[in-house]
């Protein structure tokens, strides 16, 4: 069975986000680092070239697959700051619909710019998103 392409690397993410150009994006990813640090209660670490992932648990498909993967992260895609959200968005729909201006995959929560989303709601959805992986991958 092939390994998870994205795996924890011992890069910098200081120096990853010091080395964004865009100075709001460079911000943005600042504050999100920051944010997610505190909720999680995890230091930051790089996933692969251009993830910053808080925390870790693995996690097993019915069809052998296994792995392991942060409880939370983001990386600033060119278009979109890519939030993952590992729960997915269903169970929090009270959430999704006070958080602002945004899109969804699966798993990936799209934002332009901070300030387009309210920041309480976008720590809590993290919040709540890591706990509910924890959970389920410790039972």
């Amino acid at each position: 069975m092939a390994e998870p392409k994205t795996q924890p690397t011992d890069a910098s993410v200081d120096g990853f986000l010091a080395s964004i150009d865009d100075e709001t994006r460079r911000r943005d990813c600042e504050a999100l680092r920051d944010l997610m640090r505190e909720v999680t209660g995890e230091e930051p670490k790089m996933w692969g070239p251009s993830m910053v992932g808080f925390g870790t648990y693995h996690y097993r498909y019915a069809t052998g697959r296994e792995g392991d993967w942060p409880l939370a992260g983001f990386s600033p895609r060119k278009r979109d700051l890519t939030v993952y959200v590992m729960a997915g968005f269903d169970r929090y729909e009270d959430l999704m619909a006070r958080l602002g201006k945004h899109s969804t995959g699966k798993s990936c929560l799209y934002l332009k710019r901070l300030d387009d989303v309210d920041l309480d709601v976008l720590r809590e959805l993290v919040a709540r998103s890591a706990e509910h992986v924890a959970a389920r991958s410790a039972g």
